[in-house]
């Protein structure tokens, strides 16, 4: 099934920055990223600067992807979090309202419970802001409806 990709108003895109602004404060983490299931980027906090978040993005949906497939050859929907731990730096993947993915980087200044206790808090706030943002936009959507019904005639009559 596919979904339409997410359209971002400015309310809710300054909601989702100090929710995961939060996140990275209260986690102790070094970022976090938030992702549509497309790839596309959406908002990051934290120690951003040294990580191509683009890159980031597109790998982490494909990841998802895979781990997805992975999830029903097992009779799974999906796996909703996924964790990879490195040497220095570890990458905690949470899916949020079955839209986005968030995404956690943390190093030793953290621990994995914590990520996780402080994630699911986050990820419940953002899966609400996520359910506005999907109502603003069916809105949008009846509203261009009725656009779709005013013709050219109705146009060149306002400007004439």
């Amino acid at each position: 099934m596919s979904q339409a990709s997410l359209v971002m108003f400015e309310e809710e895109s300054v909601e989702i920055t100090e929710i995961i602004t939060r996140l990275v404060k209260e986690a102790n983490a070094k970022s976090a990223y938030l992702v549509d299931k497309d790839g596309q980027l959406i908002s990051s906090a934290g120690e951003t600067q040294d990580i191509d978040s683009t890159s980031l993005a597109s790998l982490t949906a494909g990841n998802i992807a895979a781990t997805g497939g992975l999830a029903k050859l097992i009779g799974e929907q999906e796996f909703s979090i996924l964790f990879h731990e490195g040497e220095k730096d570890n990458i905690h993947i949470s899916i949020v309202g079955h839209r986005v993915i968030l995404v956690i980087i943390f190093d030793e200044r953290s621990s994995l419970g914590l990520v996780r206790l402080r994630v699911r808090k986050a990820g419940e706030e953002l899966g609400k802001t996520i359910q506005k943002i999907l109502a603003r936009m069916d809105s949008a959507d009846s509203k261009e409806n009725l656009l779709e019904e005013i013709t050219d005639d109705d146009i060149e009559g306002l400007f004439s």
